[in-house]
C-alpha cells in the first residue's frame, strides 16, 4: 500500500439533511499507525459500509442517499453522495475506519471571505405596514427551503389576504445532474413559478402535497390542487424560453460556478443580495432569524403590521421546525442550515 496523504479535513455540517449533528473529531492517530497490512476495501465493500454508517448516524430517517461515485483519491476513498438530489462529497479511509464529511484543498488559495461574511449581519428593524409582504426565496428541492415552506405555509394559512406573499427563487439552481440531463429543479421552480403567477389561489394547496413526497408526485398535486394544467405548461415552455433555462443548463459556460442559473426572479435576487435557500424577505428586509417552525415565523410576519390581526394572537401553532426535505418529519435541533456557494 502506497504512503497515505492525509488530507486536513474541515468538520462541517453539510447539507446531508444533518441539521445540528455534531461529527466526532477523527482519530487521526490510527490513521497514521495503519501498516502494510490493514485491510482496505473493495470500493463496493466502501460504498456499503459508507451508507451504512451514513443511514444509521447521519441523516434522518427518511432521506434518501445514495453513492453516486466512489474512486481512490490521495490515498483515500472519495464518494459523490446523492443527499435528497443534492450533490456532496465526503471521504473515508480504504479500511473503512474514518469518515471525513469534507475536505479542504492545502494547494488551493483560501478564499477570504468578505467582510459580510465574517460574522453575521445584524438584523435591520422590519418596518411596520398595514399589509406586510412576504417573500421567500427557495430553490424546489433544497431541503432546508422545504423545511421552511412547511413551516411558512401554516402562518400564512392563518393570516390569509392581511399579507402579500410572493414565492421566489434563488439565481441559480443546485439539485440537477448535469451528467444526466436531469433538471427536475429547474423545472420544478418553473412549475411553482407559473401556478402562482396564473392561478396563486391554488399554490398553497399544490406545495403542501408536493412537500410531502417531492418528485414523482406533481401531476397528482396538480389535480389534488385544482390546478388548470395547460396553461402552466403553456406558461412554463414560454418562461423556460424567456430566461434560457433548458439552454444554459446544457451550456455549462453560463453555470454560476458548478451550478446553472435561475433568472426569473434575478432582480430581487440583487435587491435583496440573496446568498441562498431560504432566504426570508419581510416589508423589504431580509429576516435573519432564521426561524423554520409555524409559530415563530408567524410572529415574525406579525412584527410587521401596523396592527396586528386576531390570527397573530389566537392561531396555535406548532413550535417545533419540520423535517428538512421532503416528508412530513420534525427538527428540533434548531439549525438554520441552507443550501448555498455564494
Amino acid at each position: 500500500m502506497t504512503k497515505k496523504i492525509i488530507l486536513i479535513v474541515v468538520i462541517v455540517i453539510v447539507a446531508l439533511g444533518l441539521a445540528g449533528y455534531k461529527f466526532a473529531k477523527p482519530d487521526f492517530s490510527k490513521i497514521f499507525a495503519k501498516s502494510q497490512t490493514t485491510k482496505v476495501l473493495t470500493p463496493d465493500q466502501a460504498k456499503v459500509k459508507a451508507l451504512d454508517y451514513i443511514d444509521n448516524n447521519l441523516v434522518q430517517k427518511g432521506t434518501k442517499v445514495s453513492v453516486k461515485n466512489i474512486a481512490e483519491a490521495n490515498g483515500l476513498y472519495k464518494l459523490d453522495l446523492d443527499v435528497s438530489g443534492q450533490t456532496i462529497t465526503a471521504y473515508m479511509t480504504e479500511d473503512g475506519s474514518q469518515f471525513f464529511p469534507n475536505a479542504m484543498d492545502m494547494n488551493a488559495a483560501p478564499a477570504k471571505p468578505a467582510a459580510a461574511d465574517q460574522q453575521q449581519a445584524a438584523q435591520q428593524p422590519i418596518p411596520k405596514t398595514d399589509t406586510p409582504s412576504v417573500q421567500l426565496f427557495v430553490m424546489s428541492y433544497c431541503p432546508y427551503g422545504t423545511q421552511i415552506e412547511k413551516g411558512i405555509l401554516p402562518a400564512l394559512s392563518a393570516l390569509g389576504s392581511s399579507v402579500k406573499f410572493n414565492l421566489e427563487f434563488v439565481d441559480y439552481s443546485m439539485h440537477n445532474d448535469a451528467s444526466t440531463g436531469d433538471q427536475k429543479e429547474l423545472n420544478e421552480n418553473l412549475r411553482q413559478y407559473c401556478i402562482q403567477k396564473l392561478q396563486p389561489d391554488k399554490l398553497g394547496t399544490y406545495l403542501n402535497c408536493f412537500l410531502q413526497k417531492g418528485q414523482g408526485t406533481e401531476s397528482a398535486c396538480m389535480t389534488q390542487a385544482g390546478v388548470d394544467a395547460a396553461p402552466v405548461a403553456t406558461c412554463m415552455t414560454a418562461t423556460d424560453n424567456q430566461y434560457s433555462v433548458s439552454k444554459n443548463f446544457k451550456d455549462q459556460s453560463t453555470y454560476n460556478g458548478q451550478f446553472p442559473t435561475f433568472k426569473v426572479d434575478e432582480a430581487d435576487n440583487q435587491k435583496y443580495n440573496v446568498q441562498g435557500s431560504p432566504t426570508l424577505v419581510i416589508n423589504g428586509v431580509v429576516d435573519q432569524a432564521g426561524n423554520r417552525d409555524s409559530a415563530s415565523l408567524l410572529k415574525d410576519i406579525c412584527s410587521a403590521f401596523n396592527t396586528a390581526p386576531a390570527a397573530c394572537s389566537t392561531a396555535k401553532l406548532s413550535s417545533t421546525a419540520p423535517s428538512p426535505g421532503f416528508g412530513t418529519g420534525t427538527d428540533t435541533s434548531g439549525s438554520s442550515a441552507s443550501c448555498a456557494t455564494k
